[in-house]
């Protein structure tokens, strides 16, 4: 077996390790169900025909057999993080008094919620809710005067529990003791986001504003509520949910830009630089980290000159955010969404191409690309949606047709502003109408398909579930077979 094929194994039975221990399986039960499954490897090799390729084939077995115990594995690996997570000091129900450092960029809109890292004598982290104002930062150092309470069990505290936070504790008195107790570089890049939504604020209308903020910046701190509920019924929200649209964007802009003034291999450490920082400062969600992580296998695979695979990167961008953080594969949200549509557009587009023989053009504006990629997303995170959401819907399709070939203009005339906003006001005029020209277009299309309730999925089950995906690999798996479509429509 080759290397990058034992790499990916391993990381698939290292997962389903994780996947296991997440869901509460005792580990004596995984460890008989990896020893079970490396016996059928095994004992599959009794009953291969010795007609094609008979050693090949017993050798591939045998691998399986040998990197399935990488299940136990995974699940050791959980295991350990979790208790060690939990080695927490926290009084709970009582009223007592405690210090604690913000660890991360506060969460504002109808209220600031702060992540805090407890102080000695107590340990651990805890979230705090409190008003608006006064305001805190990253980096600050608060005294509490309040009751800690424990998240009842259930999704929520399992959310809670994949940031490491046992605790939560609503309006506490507060006094504020210092600042400057946090990284300086995120404090320097969770300011330059602040500075880069305020200069979007100063010369686009509130709304358009908000919704350039998160598009480039991820942040929905502003969003009326209004427009939230528009934008979950036209299927637009994962436009402000940053993932690999964006980075990919991001990506080319800044590589296009660098090449005029330095050398390529000076572009391909800059870029990669610029996506580090630009992970932390949006708050390093998810499907941003997914991404990030992707690009910059990409910029090292052209680098090396070596040859990229799909598959393989994917692979290892779950592999080192389940490594950072083994609770993400079954509690965060954004992670499943973010790894499922990517599936959809690397695996079932072709798919899709193939059976229906469109060709490889991407259509007058962009048309016939952005539809393929949306309706190939859509169809493998739908499932989720139902069952996370309670709706999905297929307007989602056309409004998403209709959006995104102006969302990579959007984004740029967006970056071009806030660059520009940091040298005066004036300057980042110059392109604010025409943004906003593009803005209240995206913003007018959302609106009105959001209005528009047509055939809404509202549950389904856990059988049908699993038929769905069983069905959509099928499909695939025979499309691979057909011819490749020629190229005149």
């Amino acid at each position: 077996m080759r290397i990058y094929d034992i790499a990916f194994y391993v990381v698939v039975f290292f997962l389903l390790g994780i996947l296991a221990a997440s869901l509460k399986i005792d580990f004596i039960i995984i460890v008989l169900a990896a020893v079970l499954v490396a016996a059928i490897f095994l004992f599959s090799t009794y009953f291969q025909s010795y007609e094609v390729q008979p050693r090949k084939i017993e050798r591939k077995l045998f691998w399986f057999a040998g990197l399935s115990l990488f299940i136990i594995v995974g699940a050791l690996y959980y295991f350990v993080d979790d208790y060690r997570s939990r080695n927490i000091n926290i009084t709970f129900d009582q009223k007592i008094s405690f210090e604690g450092i913000v660890t991360r960029n506060p969460a504002r809109g109808n209220q600031q919620k702060l992540t805090i890292e407890l102080q000695p004598p107590y340990s651990g982290r805890v979230l705090v809710k409190l008003k608006n104002y006064p305001s805190f930062n990253y980096g600050d150092l608060i005294s509490f005067e309040g009751q800690i309470k424990k998240p009842e069990k259930g999704s929520y505290a399992n959310y809670l529990a994949k940031d490491k936070i046992f605790g939560t504790i609503s309006y506490p008195k507060t006094n504020f003791i210092s600042s400057g107790h946090g990284s300086k570089i995120k404090s320097t890049l969770f300011s330059l986001k602040e500075r880069t939504v305020s200069n979007f604020q100063k010369v686009l209308p509130a709304e358009n504003a908000a919704f350039l903020s998160g598009i480039t910046l991820g942040e929905r701190a502003e969003f009326s509520k209004e427009f939230k509920e528009a934008m979950s019924k036209s299927g637009t929200t994962h436009l402000v949910a940053l993932s690999g649209y964006n980075i990919t964007i991001l990506v080319v802009a800044i590589a296009y830009i660098l090449s005029s003034f330095v050398s390529r291999r000076l572009v391909f450490w800059l870029t990669l630089l610029i996506i580090i920082g630009f992970v932390i400062m949006t708050g390093a969600e998810a499907s941003v980290v997914r991404a990030a992580v992707m690009g910059g296998i990409i910029l090292l695979a052209k680098r090396a000159n070596r040859l990229y695979s799909f598959r393989n990167a994917i692979a290892i961008a779950g592999f080192l955010m389940v490594l950072e953080n083994p609770k993400v594969l079954s509690f965060d949200i954004g992670f499943q969404l973010s790894f499922m549509a990517l599936l959809g557009i690397v695996y079932l587009r072709p798919a899709i191409q193939k059976f229906f023989k469109f060709s490889e053009k991407p259509g007058f504006l962009l048309w016939k690309e952005n539809f393929l990629t949306t309706f190939s997303a859509q169809l493998f995170v739908l499932p989720l949606l139902v069952l996370y959401f309670g709706n999905f819907s297929p307007i989602s399709l056309l409004s998403n047709i209709l959006i995104l070939s102006v969302i990579p203009l959007t984004m740029t005339l967006g970056f071009i502003i806030g660059f520009l906003g940091f040298i005066h006001y004036y300057f980042s005029l110059i392109f604010g109408w025409l943004t906003n020209l593009l803005l209240s277009y995206e913003t007018f299309v959302i609106k009105f398909l959001g209005e528009l309730n047509i055939l809404q999925i509202n549950s389904l089950s856990v059988p049908l579930v699993i038929t769905y995906y069983f069905i959509l690999i099928v499909f695939i798996l025979y499309a691979r077979r057909l011819p490749k479509p020629r190229q005149n429509f």
